[in-house]
């Protein structure tokens, strides 16, 4: 990829916001935090048009909660053709964490997100979102 240098003007309160995320970020420097900030502002873009989209959704759980596996199972099965895959963690005797892979529209997958952190059982979830 071809890397185009350019001249930025920013107020100084702007700048020093800016600074101030990079240190925070531990990015290298001020192009590193800019290219960022305007690729997670490109992606929300996409998730909001509805578009070929990419993400992850992270669950954790009591897997002794009852019906909560069947219920999981039966969820990701409906949605079989926006789920890449998923890996299951023991983080210790009683609890799980779940992380799902999924690509597809993005209305699609986040009514995917919704409903699985929505199952009764579900102590956390989130939607973590990219794009292609």
């Amino acid at each position: 990829m071809t890397v185009v240098r350019f001249g930025v003007s920013l107020e100084k309160g702007l700048l020093d916001a800016l600074d101030k995320f990079a240190e925070e970020n531990h990015f290298k420097n001020r192009s590193q935090a800019l290219r960022h900030l305007i690729s997670n502002n490109l992606t929300e873009k996409k998730w909001e048009s509805n578009e070929i989209v990419a993400g992850a959704v992270s669950l954790v759980y009591d897997h002794h909660k009852r019906d909560l596996l069947s219920n999981l199972a039966d969820l990701q099965h409906d949605f079989h053709d926006v789920i890449l895959s998923n890996i299951h963690f023991h983080i210790d005797h009683d609890n799980c964490l779940e992380i799902i892979a999924i690509k597809g529209e993005s209305s699609r997958l986040k009514e995917l997100a919704n409903r699985l952190i929505g199952l009764k059982g579900i102590q956390q979830g989130k939607l973590t979102t990219s794009s292609i």
